[in-house]
């Protein structure tokens, strides 16, 4: 448990995950990192008492560096976190465990890129990673393929600027929170950090239109539905209320009447196949094809 303090760049990247509803300008305050540290923190306090004393000394590290009333603040507030915050009922995820293969793609991506051409990044979770043919079907345009992972929307936060934001797209196109709810999480939760996402992706490039696709159907969480289906409507509605964000429904074209059609699935009754794939290039076209301004 002796390294548990990270090198600088690692903490400012869990500030944009953790801490960044207290961001009030475009570059992240100190608080946020001492927020993002202290409440990193709090989520193994409980399982591991120890660790606290650690924390203290990271923070109070933190603190020297600033003036004396600002110290105050900051600990303050960071104490405050990380002793007292509840921990039951966090999702606690480490956007880390994909680090390696983010990096494999920020390379593969980087080899195709043509920084000359208008781009069009695709990001989000498995769904987008797993479709391969994705250029092919859009050859009119070039697009760049960043889905990663089984990833959820705060692991698309994390990762933004390598993902996204390098490529200065003209246009986004996010599929994020069909793992979230999977594992539990709230459409409430989600959608503060799909507004996390556009808000940052929105301050480098005011305007930029992002296209949201929705939570889609499948066979292993057909369960889960009605929760999905909220989601989805919630999605909807924020996005209404910005002239730069769109919604595509890709819930409804992929059931039969209400029942979903499973022939759209490969064998694990999760990912899309083909014919899935078609699906989602027909509803998705429009969207591709229109100039982004």
């Amino acid at each position: 448990m002796e390294n548990i303090p990270e090198p600088p760049q690692v903490a400012l990247s869990k500030a944009r995950v953790i801490g960044s509803e207290f961001r009030t300008t475009e570059n992240y305050t100190k608080f946020e990192l001492c927020f993002a540290i202290s409440k990193r923190y709090a989520m193994v306090f409980q399982q591991i008492p120890l660790v606290k004393k650690t924390a203290v000394k990271e923070i109070l590290s933190l603190l020297k560096r600033n003036k004396p009333m600002i110290r105050t603040i900051l600990g303050m507030n960071c104490l405050v976190l990380f002793v007292f915050l509840p921990t039951s009922g966090i999702h606690a995820q480490d956007p880390l465990r994909f680090e390696a293969e983010v990096n494999q793609l920020k390379l593969k991506n980087d080899s195709l890129w043509n920084s000359a051409l208008p781009t069009q990044v695709f990001t989000g979770s498995s769904s987008i990673r797993m479709w391969e043919d994705l250029q092919a079907r859009f050859p009119e345009k070039h697009i760049v393929n960043s889905g990663f992972g089984g990833s959820q929307a705060s692991d698309l936060l994390y990762y933004l600027e390598l993902l996204v934001l390098d490529y200065s797209p003209e246009k986004v196109f996010i599929y994020e929170g069909d793992n979230d709810l999977a594992e539990g999480k709230k459409p409430k939760e989600i959608l503060h950090t799909l507004r996390e996402i556009s808000g940052f992706i929105q301050n480098q490039h005011p305007g930029l239109p992002i296209v949201f696709i929705s939570a889609k159907p499948s066979i292993s969480r057909w369960k889960q539905r009605k929760k999905y289906r909220r989601f989805n409507r919630k999605l909807e509605k924020w996005t209404r209320q910005d002239a730069s964000l769109f919604f595509v429904d890709v819930w409804k074209p992929m059931l039969e009447g209400s029942r979903l059609d499973k022939t759209l699935f490969v064998e694990d009754g999760l990912h899309l196949n083909s014919k899935g794939y078609d699906i989602w290039e027909k509803i998705l076209h429009p969207h591709v094809a229109i100039e982004p301004y």
